[in-house]
């Protein structure tokens, strides 16, 4: 049967690398995408793809455009990215992460189980963070039984919608996944995040600023693999299942900043360390082994080949730099 796939958010960084992939490698498949074009949606993402999908500028919160697109399209799966992503942003204004994140995806779920009835088998992927399970340590990991505690704005409309998502498999038995990643990095995303912001800095010859002493850990997951991992969780994910995607690559802040530095022959002079974020977790790891063990899945990427390819990627493609 001829599958019509609604994907939320593909014209922002990790939706767009997954419609690529998803249009690509099912091209049997109906791809609908529903995108508001915030400031970090980029249309142009999907040009080479354009034919291949059905594009609706909307808003997710947006009940009765949701409910259109669902019946006129008769939509069978949903794999949902939509979302205010930037922690730095939720600070400055977290009640547009709160409708968003929470409201946005409760409509979604709304409308999946008023058009499709409780119970049913279609597929609703709800792609998610790690940010939810807060901060760790020097030691341990984030498993999918960890308890939710956030710290930010963000991260806490994602562990409300997280939890939305959840009571619908618990309360309608629909078939919802959840999944759970660690900093994703790669083509396609908007300069504001990390590694192409410090890449426009360094192009520029302006200051890097660091926050702290750098010293914050994250995972880093290459953006082709996360999307990968979705594609099995959305054919093979066990109903009412979440799964934690992580690529088991550590490293502090300072260190990225460092290595892009070197790459791009600049000196580490232009580090400029700044106060420390409000509420700054400290580490964030991901214990994968439920999703390998269980869907099969496996980082390919090195990261030390990631982060080269990526950065490499936008010097070819300076327009999505802040120059």
């Amino acid at each position: 049967m001829k599958k019509n796939i609604l994907i939320t958010g593909a014209a922002g960084f990790i939706g767009s690398n997954f419609a690529h992939y998803f249009s690509k490698k099912y091209p049997e498949y109906n791809l609908i995408i529903l995108d508001k074009l915030t400031y970090a949606g980029n249309l142009h993402n999907l040009d080479k793809i354009k034919d291949k999908i059905t594009f609706i500028k909307g808003d997710i919160c947006d009940f009765d455009l949701v409910m259109k697109i669902f019946k006129d399209n008769d939509i069978n799966g949903v794999i949902h990215f939509a979302a205010e992503s930037h922690v730095d942003n939720s600070i400055k204004t977290p009640f547009i992460f709160t409708q968003t994140n929470v409201i946005g995806t409760h409509t979604l779920l709304e409308v999946a189980k008023q058009v499709w009835g409780e119970g049913s088998e279609n597929k609703f992927v709800h792609i998610s963070t790690d940010e939810v399970y807060g901060t760790l340590g020097e030691e341990g990991y984030f498993t999918e039984t960890t308890r939710i505690n956030p710290n930010s704005p963000y991260s806490a409309s994602k562990a409300s919608s997280d939890l939305i998502a959840r009571a619908y498999y618990e309360t309608f038995k629909m078939n919802v996944n959840i999944t759970n990643c660690s900093n994703n990095y790669g083509a396609y995303q908007h300069h504001e995040k990390l590694i192409p912001h410090m890449i426009s800095l360094a192009l520029k010859n302006e200051k890097l600023p660091v926050y702290g002493d750098g010293r914050n850990i994250r995972d880093w997951l290459y953006v082709e693999d996360h999307c990968k991992a979705i594609d099995i969780v959305f054919h093979k994910g066990e109903k009412g299942e979440r799964y934690n995607i992580g690529g088991h690559n550590e490293k502090r802040n300072i260190e990225i900043v460092k290595l892009i530095l070197k790459h791009l022959g600049k000196s580490e002079d232009l580090i400029e360390h700044v106060t420390d974020r409000k509420g700054h977790d400290y580490r964030y790891a991901i214990d994968p082994t439920k999703i390998k063990e269980k869907l099969g899945w496996e980082p390919e990427t090195k990261f030390e080949d990631g982060i080269i390819k990526t950065i490499d990627w936008y010097l070819e493609h300076k327009e999505y730099l802040d120059l």
